[in-house]
């Protein structure tokens, strides 16, 4: 399967041309995204099978196992076709009991971008996303001087593109004073629709968008119609989700993981599935309900 066989074909992040369709390697660490997988062989699997698939967007980090996710990543697929793009981010560490820490300072920033590169086997990182806020979403505050620390490495051509994950409006502004934004990364999807207008801004801007956790957040009533829905289209609730963030605008992305080669397909195929308008508005409206 070609590229543009893929659901939602290509979107230019900078200049880089990214299947809407992606794979994020955060699950090809151990359980808590901890340590090493049980099956090293399959996690190297399914790397390759998506990369057979079309998929040439590998979202990742080196805070993933941690280091055990690069490594894979690098066994897998190195020497690197010209035309995969990773995508990693910045920010954080892990701690001896599994913890996600911050570690934001410039000088942890630089030491990450190295490790990044050295895990890889890179001269040049194609997109280092910088990771502030928290899990549930942004946190208000300036991000300047983290990532002024960024820009300076892409000054060095260390890094190709920018990005940003987990922030809001105002924070992507005061990036893009410093350096152009490529991509945000953010917790969005058919319940969690507290990103629409950044969704919208970053559509209008040509950045490229990118939900994580696409059935994270949901209420029981929300999960209840989700499920409803995808049974009267004979689908997962997966597929009916990723469809509706592909329908949703042109500018997202999708980087769903798994550890699995069928779930892999299972997934591309489910964000090929054609969402009517009226179970459009449907799953809107799942966004109008509560969580709580």
């Amino acid at each position: 399967m070609a590229s543009h066989d893929l659901p939602g074909g290509t979107y230019r992040v900078g200049d880089l041309g990214l299947t809407r369709v992606g794979y994020g390697a955060m699950q090809l660490a151990g359980p808590g995204v901890f340590g090493p997988p049980k099956d090293r062989d399959a996690a190297i699997a399914v790397l390759r099978a998506a990369v057979g698939l079309g998929i040439n967007h590998i979202d990742t980090a080196d805070f993933y196992g941690p280091y055990v996710t690069n490594e894979i990543i690098r066994e897998a697929l190195a020497p690197y076709p010209d035309d995969l793009h990773i995508v990693t981010k910045v920010g954080a560490r892990r701690d001896e009991n599994g913890g996600w820490p911050h570690a934001r300072t410039p000088a942890e920033l630089r030491a990450q971008v190295h490790a990044n590169l050295r895990r890889l086997g890179l001269d040049t990182l194609d997109v280092v996303n910088l990771r502030m806020g928290a899990a549930e979403g942004p946190e208000p505050g300036s991000i300047a001087a983290q990532f002024e620390a960024l820009a300076e490495l892409q000054q060095q051509g260390l890094i190709r593109h920018l990005g940003l994950s987990t922030v809001d409006a105002d924070q992507l502004a005061e990036a893009q004073r410093i350096a152009p934004v490529v991509c945000v990364q953010n917790l969005y999807n058919v319940a969690r629709r507290e990103d629409d207008a950044l969704v919208e801004l970053t559509a209008r801007q040509g950045i490229a968008y990118v939900p994580y956790f696409p059935l994270g957040g949901f209420s029981p009533l929300q999960s209840e119609t989700l499920h409803t829905v995808a049974k009267r289209l004979d689908a997962t609730p997966l597929a009916v989700a990723l469809a509706w963030l592909l329908q949703r605008s042109p500018n997202i992305l999708l980087i769903p993981g798994t550890s699995s080669v069928a779930h892999l397909h299972e997934n591309v195929a489910g964000a090929g599935l054609h969402l009517p308008a009226d179970v459009v508005a449907e799953l809107d409206a799942i966004g109008s309900v509560p969580r709580s």
